[in-house]
């Protein structure tokens, strides 16, 4: 498989049906990184300040297109960290609605998906939002305001919803993707 293909992946892993998730952005570091499809590499989009860094693996669902015209953002809740381009497949137990904004650009959606590990052992037993402690999803809210503040960026919370409304904007995601590519 090419590297450029990653991001046509099926959305959902047809042996399991859990989601094929491609990490960006291992747990612990301070690199944020991202696929660039053109290029299909992973290129260091930027640097967290020293003492921050990523609280979790973050990275996109293939073969979707949200609000910002990117695959749907995934947070995924791991005992380890992994590494960049790794794919793995978890259960989605809820997401965070937000818009955000840049500066002289319109407020765009810009969801995060949290979702658990197939082989995590620690939230292993964690089904949804509500069963995860607040404190978790209060820090992933946190991280997001600060990271998007340093870049210049606005990024607003909306609200928080269950493994439901996250399967819901998945289908609308694998929508607009086959919508997209279909123009190409």
């Amino acid at each position: 498989m090419k590297t450029r293909d990653l991001v046509e992946l099926e959305t959902f892993d047809p042996a399991t049906g859990d989601l094929n998730v491609v990490v960006e952005t291992p747990k612990g570091t301070r690199n944020k990184y991202k696929f660039d499809e053109d290029k299909g590499q992973f290129v260091l989009h930027g640097m967290l300040p020293e003492g921050a860094n990523f609280p979790f693996e973050f990275g996109f669902l293939p073969s979707t297109l949200g609000g910002d015209g990117d695959p749907l953002d995934v947070c995924v809740l791991l005992d380890e960290p992994t590494s960049v381009g790794c794919l793995l497949t978890a259960r989605p137990i809820g997401v965070i609605e937000a818009k955000q904004k840049e500066k002289g650009a319109q407020a765009c959606r810009n969801d995060r998906l949290i979702t658990v590990a197939t082989h995590a052992h620690v939230h292993g037993e964690v089904r949804t939002l509500k069963s995860l402690d607040p404190k978790i999803v209060d820090e992933m809210e946190h991280f997001f305001v600060s990271y998007n503040e340093m870049r210049g960026k606005v990024f607003t919370p909306i609200g928080r919803f269950g493994p439901k409304r996250a399967l819901k904007l998945i289908k609308r995601g694998m929508r607009t993707f086959k919508e997209q590519s279909k123009s190409r």
